[in-house]
């Protein structure tokens, strides 16, 4: 059978539980305080933003990594059966584009 308690120690019980509550509710204060929310929610917002644009970093290297051993050898030396025919190909489209504008600036 439990022991019966004094008012002493009854008293002393209901104070702690007094300043329990009271940290409580502090907490819980700061916790809905517009400020905090302001800031927890900018925290979490530029965290996903750090997170995005990491991985697209990441995919963008992986992407130019890619590419680029298409063009160079694991040495650092450059493919020329592969640069030409691209060179060859980036040059008839860049005078393609040149030659169209030519022809829409005649047509004005």
């Amino acid at each position: 059978m439990a022991e019966a308690r004094t008012p002493a120690q009854i008293e002393a019980d209901i104070t702690r539980r007094q300043h329990e509550l009271a940290a409580t509710l502090d907490e819980i204060a700061v916790r809905v305080h517009p400020v905090t929310i302001a800031r927890d929610t900018k925290a979490k917002a530029v965290s996903a933003l750090d997170r995005t644009v990491g991985q697209a970093y990441v995919a963008a290297n992986r992407a130019v990594s890619r590419a680029r051993a298409q063009f160079v050898t694991e040495e650092g030396k450059a493919r020329p059966a592969r640069i030409v025919p691209v060179a060859v190909l980036a040059v008839v489209v860049l005078a393609g584009a040149v030659a169209a504008a030519r022809g829409r600036r005649r047509s004005r």
